[in-house]
């Protein structure tokens, strides 16, 4: 019987990995979409970008978000992501994109590993890392009115990365500890995909602004 789980928990993991990678391949064709979208319409996008995360967050209670909305929203957000890219490109070159890809995907593997393996159960790190990633985004819609110098902007990306880089054995680490049915795959996937894009956006941020110096 316990063979019979464990065997089930592999092949959900195994899936909520495939949706993710799927979540990935949609927001790069997103990305690439959004240089057709006019500059008035990224605001709306960005509207209704939140609002779905909201939902998101919302119905994570009652684990019922569908794959649709998933590939949704990553799509979105791949359009809302384009403009970001095509700054950095414009200003630091197209190399220092790929290497803030290079290096979030390698941070991902690797971290994804240890929270995989990791014996403990992390999930007191919950709380914490709430808290951090809500402090983030205060930090950022109050630089949107307030925008922070170089080294604040430095500091924030910096931050940034290490709280989402310790999302990822968050992440990796429930989903071992928790264990994962079926109807959880597409919020899981999901959470993946929000670790993975905010982890690109900091990095991002960082080597462009160290570039620059």
């Amino acid at each position: 019987m316990q063979e019979v789980i464990s065997v089930q928990r592999r092949t959900l993991f195994q899936k909520v990995i495939q949706v993710f990678i799927v979540t990935l391949i949609i927001a790069t064709a997103g990305l690439y979409a959004g240089q057709f979208v006019p500059a008035i319409l990224m605001l709306p996008l960005m509207a209704a970008e939140v609002i779905m995360l909201i939902s998101a967050f919302w119905l994570r209670k009652r684990k019922a978000v569908s794959y649709a909305f998933v590939y949704a929203f990553a799509f979105i957000s791949g359009m809302t992501t384009y403009p970001i890219v095509s700054y950095y490109i414009s200003e630091a070159g197209a190399n220092v994109v790929l290497y803030a890809f290079g290096m979030t995907l390698g941070i991902f593997l690797v971290f994804g590993f240890v929270g995989a393996k990791t014996k403990k159960d992390l999930g007191f790190l919950g709380s914490f890392l709430l808290v951090a990633v809500l402090a983030l985004v205060f930090i950022g819609i109050f630089s949107i009115f307030s925008p922070l110098n170089s080294g604040g902007m430095l500091a924030y990306s910096g931050i940034g990365a290490l709280v989402f880089s310790l999302y990822i054995i968050f992440d990796f680490n429930q989903m071992k500890h928790r264990g994962i049915s079926e109807q959880m795959v597409p919020l899981l996937a999901l959470s993946l995909y929000l670790d993975f894009l905010n982890l690109f956006i900091s990095l991002l941020r960082l080597l462009g602004i160290l570039n620059r110096d």
